[in-house]
């Protein structure tokens, strides 16, 4: 029989019996499977040399093991063949059946009745074969600490809890799934959770970038996926550096800047967040070099951030030579924050390459989300970003929804009252597209 014809026969020999189809409540005995597998007889001692050689033939199924005591023969072994791949004594290849010549072994194949159960198959396989045929699988999650996010479709509901169970004995490590059951909310960036399975706690510790961070995960904003945009943007920063953080949450763009030796100031409206974001300065030794605030974002970058821009581009700021850097990370409406940098500052501005430079986050579901996020930057600002500034691509959030970043600096016409869009003679960095695909 060809081995196409035998693949399409023998498909679902390593999947879960169908009668589990349609289970909510996890029932692991239901899961056992007796199998048929190809086997071949081999003595105990050549073992180790000959597997070395059968690496194309020996089963390769992660959870089962290759090789296993012969029931009718202590002084024997039996091998796993692979049963896509080995059907008959012909199925061996010229190079195979040399090495089991020279070491007197007959390619002869036998059948051996193995037994499956739940813990043989995979978290995928355990879903698909349970959820209606058809439907999307949830495997995929954001994991924090010891738990693990899910957002979980409609269809996916019925089997929430089951969902969740299978999760936490398939991910050592995970003691606690959650599934998000609301959007994100705008004003202190959290959500309301389910817990599926697994413990209430939901007081974590996480590592990123090589700092920790300690927080409650239900009452604050930690999104893993944004550890690459994390270094980039650290990275873009000097020894001296100045970082005002608008948007903080417990600290991923703060702490990792104040490490290089920045002087950050660092705000989140969320009390939760500001509570944690002190804790983790602490935590992390930086707790000297970061100012810690529980503002409005607005209210942050007309207190504070102009407060310390006076002085930063005051009569002596000829003479400072470190850049001035202005994040913010709330994609949902941060660009509607600009408007605050509208004649922020007072006097005479001073050369336009000691201008803050910002990095706003936005989503974008437009056809051109670069050309879309720079459009709408420049609509409340009253100036057109298109040629001075640049976008960077951070992840793709949803089909069709991209999350980026623009970056530019702050023209003397926005910053400074009394001024004209005419006299600005500032340089700014050009457009760039860039895509980070670790974060995908």
């Amino acid at each position: 029989m060809p081995e196409t014809e035998t693949n399409q026969r023998d498909s679902e020999l390593f999947s879960p019996p169908s009668d589990v189809r349609g289970m909510t409540e996890l029932d692991r005995t239901a899961f056992k499977k007796t199998i048929t597998i190809p086997v071949l007889k081999v003595r105990k001692e050549i073992v180790n040399k000959l597997m070395r050689s059968l690496k194309r033939a020996a089963l390769q199924r992660p959870g089962i093991k290759r090789v296993i005591e012969d029931p009718e023969d202590e002084e024997s072994r039996l091998i796993m063949l692979d049963p896509y791949k080995m059907f008959t004594d012909d199925s061996f290849e010229k190079g195979e059946l040399s090495i089991l010549k020279q070491l007197n072994v007959s390619p002869q194949i036998s059948k051996y009745n193995l037994e499956l159960t739940y813990e043989n198959f995979k978290s995928e396989e355990i879903l698909k074969a349970v959820l209606p045929e058809g439907q999307d699988v949830t495997s995929g999650f954001s994991r924090v600490g010891h738990i693990a996010h899910l957002n979980l479709r409609d269809h996916q509901l019925p089997y929430k809890h089951l969902i969740g169970q299978v999760m936490i004995d398939k991910n050592p490590g995970i003691t606690s799934v959650v599934n998000k059951i609301n959007n994100i909310d705008n004003t202190y960036r959290n959500f309301q959770m389910e817990v599926l399975s697994g413990e209430e706690n939901m007081m974590t510790k996480v590592r990123e970038n090589n700092y920790t961070y300690e927080f409650d995960f239900s009452k604050v904003y930690w999104n893993p996926r944004l550890s690459t945009e994390h270094s980039r943007i650290t990275e873009l920063l000097k020894p001296g550096d100045v970082l005002f953080d608008v948007f903080a949450g417990v600290g991923p763009f703060a702490i990792p800047v104040a490490k290089k030796n920045c002087t950050v100031f660092a705000n989140d409206l969320n009390p939760e967040s500001h509570k944690w974001l002190l804790h983790n300065c602490k935590l992390n030794k930086v707790d000297q070099k970061v100012k810690v605030f529980n503002l409005d974002g607005k209210d942050f970058v007309q207190g504070p951030v102009r407060e310390e821009l006076m002085q930063q581009l005051g009569p002596l700021s000829k003479e400072r030579k470190h850049s001035v850097h202005i994040v913010m990370n709330l994609p949902a409406k941060a660009i509607e924050f600009l408007s605050a940098f509208k004649s922020l500052l007072d006097g005479q501005p001073c050369g336009s390459e000691l201008f803050p430079i910002v990095h706003c986050y936005s989503f974008s579901k437009d056809a051109n989300p670069a050309k879309d996020v720079q459009q709408r930057a420049g609509t409340v600002l009253g100036i057109s970003l298109e040629a001075c500034s640049s976008v960077h691509l951070v992840r793709n959030v949803a089909p069709n929804k991209e999350m980026l970043c623009i970056t530019f600096r702050i023209p003397a016409a926005i910053l400074y009252k009394n001024q004209t869009l005419n006299g600005d003679n500032h340089e700014d960095p050009p457009i760039k597209r860039q895509r980070t695909d670790k974060d995908f």
